[in-house]
């Protein structure tokens, strides 16, 4: 019997296709609440997720970052487990991760890169980006992440108090940009700063569910996105190690 209540929080816009799929693969008895935080899915994703009872939050504001700050006073769980619906996240894989959040840890990642895992979604480009960020993490801020900035983690509800994550920060490099960086990073910056309890669990990103989706990683348009969203990330941690 679990020690922790379990918030499953799953960000949705458009995932019609990843949550026919993936969510009969989630069995009910992994968490005591399930959240679906869309962010205005025009797709049938919101009737979907009606249909079958999902608790849902629509987002007021752009941005994943505001959607989960939005979000975070329904959160009842001991445990928040983030989850990407769109076949990257395994799901089989979250009992091993909330029972390794019951050994004691501030947070666990579910890592591509240790014991065996690979991603199958990465692009030459992504997996630069995710190698480069996390060794600049670990660097600044002299931690051991080997996949700092995955959605696929849990981590308990009052570190995200006690990090003052939920501080809304209006940075104008994001506005300049126009792209909003999630707090992922942030949250593996500041567990890093303060020396918080982190661990990592191997697991497996497959390809999204969607073709479709899975193709446009190689457009032109795409590759613009990931290196704008990438530059906002830059930027966010050289901030956190000049702030106290």
């Amino acid at each position: 019997m679990r020690k922790n209540k379990v918030t499953l929080l799953i960000p949705t816009m458009n995932e019609i296709a990843g949550l026919k799929s993936i969510m009969p693969r989630i069995r009910p008895g992994w968490y005591d609440q399930l959240i679906i935080l869309d962010g205005g899915s025009t797709d049938g994703t919101i009737e979907y997720a009606r249909q079958r009872g999902y608790e849902i939050h629509v987002q007021k504001r752009k941005g994943l970052r505001m959607a989960y700050i939005e979000n975070h006073p329904n959160v009842r769980g001991d445990v928040v487990v983030t989850f990407s619906p769109d076949g990257n996240s395994v799901p089989e894989r979250i009992p091993d991760l909330v029972a390794k959040m019951e050994e004691g840890f501030d947070m666990v990642i579910v890592s591509r890169y240790i014991g065996g895992a690979r991603s199958f979604d990465d692009t030459p480009l992504t997996r630069l980006g995710n190698l480069f960020f996390t060794t600049l993490i670990n660097s600044l801020f002299h931690h051991r992440y080997t996949d700092s900035l995955v959605i696929y983690r849990a981590y308990r509800k009052d570190v995200i108090d006690r990090l003052g994550i939920l501080t809304e920060r209006s940075e104008w490099y994001e506005d300049f940009i126009g792209r909003f960086v999630s707090w992922e990073p942030q949250l593996s910056v500041r567990c890093a700063k303060e020396r918080l309890k982190t661990a990592e669990i191997p697991g497996d990103e497959p390809k999204r569910v969607s073709d479709e989706a899975s193709a446009q990683v190689f457009l032109p348009s795409s590759r613009i996105r990931h290196f704008r969203v990438g530059f906002a990330c830059l930027l966010m941690i050289l901030d956190e190690a000049l702030r106290p």
